[in-house]
């Protein structure tokens, strides 16, 4: 029986650092089913986005929702410390190690006691094994413990940056494609400057590429939410994605050539977020882009210069390249609670750059002649 304490010691042990391992510092995608990083992510995620439910109205429900990014990256850090030290204190009162209490036979919390200075390296040495073994373990537990917290100390910046290099170009979005972004905007806005759509793509397909590495290694970042309620990253893709579809089924001197990289590395980055989250695809519905709203975006977009190209091909080849994506990123939608963003602007509206809290509470600044202004074709 007590060989058993110390075997299933070992397995906890093992267990927590082998995780701690595999989500921090492993740069690659973990493939078994079985994590407990996973086990805990999915389970408090489901909690806490049930009650973001009623929670009213939705700028306090996207704050509530942006601090569960934050608090899983520390909660999973306590989860893998205290396996760590609830393994060691299980070993040693497996295996019977002797300490230096007034009492005969050490109870357990003696030994959690230990386990618990020893790993945080207090040395506090009031609690001290007297055996051989007792005393490697310590040593090993010490060394463990040292690593354990320089690791931690050492990713955290790791995992801002990585961030904040994603939210840098979803704000710069916010001018190019309205807030919430949309593919109707961004083709409008860049209207008469294919060039400067072609690089806009090019930058994108980078970020797609660097969200899909950042993310498959730390895909408790896909949790952080952005500053502003009307911005995701899954909202920003999925309208570079919903864009690139569009260049691709025909627009009238499109950078067609740059919209399918673009779009391939997007929808791989899509595929793959979606089975790290375990979100199996699913159908929209009701559908984002239906006829009349398809044919509503080809007068937008004719107005602003931007043809796109009509007939039963053209509508087909668009109605292929959105199955490839839109059940991905609707699933990661539902899942994860980020609204997917609109095909276009339904209604003229501000941009989050052109607003601010003080001109929503003072007369001095209004915003109608900035709506107007856009309304006119400026941004």
């Amino acid at each position: 029986m007590t060989l058993m304490k110390a075997v299933l010691g070992l397995m906890l042990f093992s267990i927590a650092l082998w995780d701690a391992f595999e989500a921090v510092i492993l740069p690659r995608r973990v493939t078994h089913r079985f994590r407990l990083t996973r086990l805990c992510s999915r389970s408090t995620w489901r909690l806490w986005s049930a009650v973001a439910q009623w929670v009213k109205p939705d700028k306090r429900r996207e704050t509530y929702l942006s601090v569960f990014g934050p608090l899983l990256l520390l909660m999973l850090w306590s989860v893998w410390a205290t396996g760590m030290i609830v393994g060691f204190a299980m070993m040693h009162w497996g295996c019977g190690t002797p300490l230096n209490v007034s009492t005969g036979i050490a109870p357990f919390r003696s030994y959690l006691y230990l386990s618990g200075t020893t790993f945080f390296t207090l040395g506090l040495g009031d609690v001290t094994p007297l055996a051989p073994l007792g005393r490697a373990l310590v040593v090993v537990e010490a060394g463990i413990g040292f690593g354990f917290l320089a690791i931690v100390i050492a990713y955290l910046p790791v995992f801002y940056q990585a961030f904040s290099r994603r939210e840098v170009s979803i704000s710069l979005l916010d001018a190019r494609a309205g807030s919430p972004p949309s593919a109707g905007e961004l083709l409008r806005r860049h209207g008469q400057e294919m060039k400067e759509l072609n690089q806009l793509l090019y930058d994108w397909e980078r970020w797609s590429a660097e969200l899909l590495e950042s993310h498959l290694s730390y895909p408790v970042l896909g949790f952080f939410r952005s500053q502003h309620t009307n911005q995701s990253w899954l909202a920003a893709l999925t309208a570079v994605l919903d864009t690139c579809a569009v260049v691709i089924a025909g627009v009238d001197g499109g950078p067609t050539r740059q919209a399918q990289l673009t779009f391939a590395m997007a929808r791989h980055a899509v595929v793959d977020l979606a089975q790290i989250f375990m979100t199996a695809p699913r159908a929209l519905a009701p559908d984002r882009l239906p006829p009349s709203s398809l044919i509503r975006l080809r007068e937008v977009l004719a107005e602003a210069g931007v043809i796109m190209q009509e007939g039963i091909t053209a509508e087909q080849k668009l109605h292929e390249l959105r199955r490839m994506y839109e059940s991905y990123v609707h699933s990661l939608s539902e899942y994860l609670c980020m609204p997917l963003p609109p095909w276009f602007r339904a209604t003229v509206a501000l941009d989050s750059w052109q607003t601010s809290a003080w001109e929503r509470i003072t007369t001095g600044v209004t915003a109608s002649s900035r709506v107007s202004r856009q309304a006119d074709g400026h941004f």
